[in-house]
């Protein structure tokens, strides 16, 4: 007779349910577990983003484990918490952290690669933890300003970082992290001083790239900073959370809206 397969053990469940209720819950421990583990997240960026200007230290490699080992225990973590793991695994923000595990763990085979490392403050973004303190008292309108920030600055430093580790040298002027910055925000911002330019046609391929994708980037953060703001009021029939302050109807399905108005008489 076949034998079933066995159940997950209890520890395993409590685990599990423990880490959810940490990671997505509204509780008070959970809310400073999220905190913390927000803090943690910004010093790890903050460490990635001046990786560069920090490699020749002695005690680089030592902070690059330490960074290697919380990176997985967080990642692990989500993981435990997810409700359906193969999805977990699916998201795009998962497969960032994933890659950028594996430059901190494989440095010698990827050292070109880390760059890409930055990427983790993109998909700290997108998870809500950096945005969840801004919902709780009262500033969600900021979110999407906040987001276009967030984008803009991460393209920012991951161009800055691709520059400094494939166009650094005599020919093109970059002799470090700040001059790729520098040459990056100028390119951005379409300013064009000439004093740093890439080499090659692949430097230009390279500066085409930025300008189209920067203007964008402020484009985008423009639009989210002059443009009406929007009210978050949930539809009870379709849902839309994002009106007009003024709206009466649900622009989605018509629906008779009843938006609290904190400045009525």
């Amino acid at each position: 007779m076949a034998s079933t397969p066995r159940a997950p053990s209890a520890p395993f469940n409590r685990l599990r349910r423990t880490l959810r209720l940490l990671y997505h819950g509204r509780s008070a421990t959970a809310v400073r577990f999220q905190h913390a583990v927000l803090v943690v997240d910004l010093a790890i960026i903050a460490f990635f983003i001046a990786g560069p200007l920090l490699r020749d230290l002695p005690s680089y490699i030592w902070i690059d484990i330490a960074v290697a080992i919380l990176l997985s225990c967080d990642i692990a973590a989500r993981g435990l918490a997810a409700t359906d793991v193969r999805r977990w695994l699916r998201q795009p923000t998962t497969l960032v952290d994933l890659f950028v595990l594996v430059t901190l763990l494989l440095p010698a085979w990827l050292a070109n690669f880390g760059f890409l490392r930055i990427l983790r403050l993109w998909t700290l973004s997108q998870s809500g933890f950096l945005w969840r303190p801004l919902r709780t008292r009262g500033y969600r309108e900021w979110e999407e300003t906040g987001r276009a920030i967030v984008n803009l600055v991460t393209f920012l430093f991951v161009v800055a970082s691709f520059i400094f580790t494939f166009f650094a040298g005599p020919e093109s002027g970059i002799e470090g992290y700040v001059d790729a910055l520098y040459y990056t925000v100028t390119s951005v911002t379409t300013t064009g001083y000439g004093d740093i330019t890439l080499p090659g046609v692949w430097g230009k391929v390279v500066a085409i790239v930025v300008m189209i994708v920067g203007i964008s980037l402020f484009v985008r953060l423009a639009q989210s900073i002059f443009k009406p703001t929007k009210v978050y009021f949930p539809c009870p029939q379709c849902g839309l959370n994002r009106h007009d302050p003024d709206a009466v109807h649900c622009k989605a399905c018509g629906q008779i809206l009843n938006i609290p108005d904190s400045g009525a008489d």
